[in-house]
């Protein structure tokens, strides 16, 4: 077989990326918008005949700052925000809360000239574009808050702009020719487009009146929500329709909480609000012949083990068929908080991380484990020599261990790695609330994980899950160097995915191996954003 340089197209739009690109940076979807705002340049860059000895037209005069303007929008970012050429079509202003086609009064906030590009605040609607769904927007303060992109585009129309992001991210930061990216599957949608966030953060500013040197006098109640779009300066928000009921609530709570105590915050705060969920099982009911219609299931009851003032104090009550469940906000970091995916147990510090989208939860762990045990890929085996079944979980950047604990039935033993303890300490909890003594997780840097792997690489899957910078340099060498059978990556940055992915399908020709990319999905985790999650499926392949 061929070395796996011969499957890239070299040059200066496609080289790979060199290493010092690999670091976090803080402009990363400057850098992600920045390539859409080239790419429409270029596409109407207009055609000059030399041979005509055509006159340059003139740059573009852009407005003064705080100018009102008018302008058309000719697509939507990777960012979420509409991006709308000036008349010499030179020139790109950045419209947030628009859609292609809209025509719309902004305000012209910043010039960036070296880069051909000037960012707006978005004022009106003059005249709307077709996919333009006003009637879609369930969020008063829609227009002005940061928090949200898409609030104005059907849901169907989302989840497709989503299905181009994760396509735009594999053209563009890959590197690798199209015949190696499979088709991108569609975006896997949210059961819930609102009601859906388990966590919110809300966050206020120092109250006015409240800082050193100042007359005496009461503090005002500062400004309490999230921050304007392009602003630093924080808007006053009152409800979020993202949060589940229980956030809602609690959100309110918080609020009043705050406007009592605010003698406490000389330099405001950030709030927690995190649903926590118990269930208490109903008793059993039986038949005629004294047989019970309840069927064994994991455990769903557990202890509320939290103080009063470590939640809001609001309770939802929910009535389901075979148990009673209650949902609290917890409002304190080091509180507990309690998650059910399906029958599935999961506790953690109500701080830490866990996915905020509890709706999508249960059908994206069904398609991890569907991913999980795929047909044999394995070129190199045959009729004689069959491949060995891949028995074995290995899962990198596991956390409380939402996909070690889910997938783990599956495997004749699991093991999860993660650099933070309390999460390790989390997920050992959360292993034998649902009673899986097969699986295990240990306190380890992932970059040094392939170590001690205790089980055999042909027979390993490896769940991938990291931070949004991605995977380290040194992770992907060394895990080229063990060459698990079957790599399912999970991403929040499906850009630093495709920079990952494209590392693994190029290989080690040293090692003998690459990976075949099998398929790649976005999941809507975040609906009325701009935010996209990403699947990889990979399988390992002998050069």
């Amino acid at each position: 077989m061929a070395g796996p340089n011969k499957n890239f197209r070299h040059g200066p739009k496609r080289q790979r990326r060199t290493e010092p690109k690999r670091k976090e940076k803080s402009n990363e979807l400057d850098e992600v918008l920045q390539l859409d705002i080239d790419k429409l340049l270029k596409k109407n860059k207009p055609e000059v005949d030399s041979a005509a000895d055509a006159p340059t037209p003139p740059p573009s005069t852009l407005p003064e700052l705080f100018t009102e303007i008018e302008v058309t929008v000719e697509e939507i970012s990777s960012t979420g925000d509409g991006l709308a050429l000036s008349e010499n079509k030179d020139h790109v202003y950045i419209v947030p809360f628009t859609v292609p086609g809209d025509k719309a009064l902004v305000k012209v906030v910043r010039h960036v000239k070296q880069l051909s590009y000037s960012v707006t605040d978005f004022l009106k609607v003059i005249e709307p574009g077709p996919q333009r769904r006003d009637d879609a927007i369930g969020c008063k303060y829609f227009g002005k808050c940061s928090g949200c992109q898409l609030q104005m585009l059907s849901y169907e129309d989302q989840l497709a702009h989503k299905k181009r992001i994760v396509e735009k991210a594999y053209a563009n930061f890959s590197g690798l020719i199209p015949e190696l990216i499979p088709a991108i599957g569609d975006t896997f949608p949210s059961p819930q487009q609102y009601g859906y966030r388990t966590k919110l953060t809300p966050h206020f500013p120092a109250p006015p009146g409240s800082g050193k040197g100042t007359p005496e006098s009461e503090p005002q109640v500062p400004p309490i929500g999230f921050t304007y779009k392009n602003q630093r300066r924080h808007l006053d928000i009152e409800d979020c329709p993202l949060g589940t009921d229980i956030i809602r609530q609690g959100y309110k709570s918080e609020r009043k909480r705050v406007a009592e105590n605010l003698a406490k915050y000389k330099k405001g705060a950030t709030i927690l609000l995190r649903e926590t969920t118990s269930r208490t099982p109903k008793e059993a009911s039986t038949d005629a012949n004294g047989s019970s219609d309840s069927k064994p299931t994991i455990p769903i009851t557990y202890e509320n083990k939290n103080k009063p003032e470590q939640e809001s104090g609001d309770v939802i009550t929910i009535d389901r068929p075979t148990y009673t469940e209650e949902k609290r906000c917890v409002t304190d970091q080091n509180a507990t908080s309690v998650e059910y995916i399906d029958d599935y147990l999961f506790t953690n510090k109500a701080g830490a991380f866990f996915q905020n989208n509890n709706s999508i939860l249960s059908g994206f762990t069904e398609y991890i484990r569907q991913q999980s045990l795929a047909p044999n890929t394995d070129t190199s085996s045959t009729a004689a020599n069959p491949p060995s079944p891949i028995k074995y979980l290995l899962d990198a950047y596991s956390g409380s261990g939402l996909f070690t604990i889910t997938l783990s039935p599956l495997f004749k033993s699991s093991l999860g790695v993660d650099v933070a303890g309390d999460s390790i300490i989390s997920a050992r909890d959360n292993a034998r609330a649902n009673s899986l003594p097969n699986t295990g997780f240990a306190a380890a840097d992932a970059a040094t994980l392939f170590k001690d792997v205790p089980y055999p690489a042909d027979q390993t899957l490896l769940v991938i899950d990291p931070p949004r910078k991605g995977c380290s340099e040194d992770f992907l060498q060394q895990l080229l160097t063990y060459g698990p059978r079957r790599v399912v990556y999970v991403s929040c940055n499906v850009h630093t995915q495709a920079r990952d992915v494209a590392v693994m399908v190029q290989g080690d020709q040293k090692k003998g191996l690459r990976y075949d990319i099998e398929s790649i999905r976005g999941f809507d985790f975040f609906p009325q954003t701009g935010h996209v999650e990403g699947v990889a499926v990979l399988n390992k392949v002998a050069i």
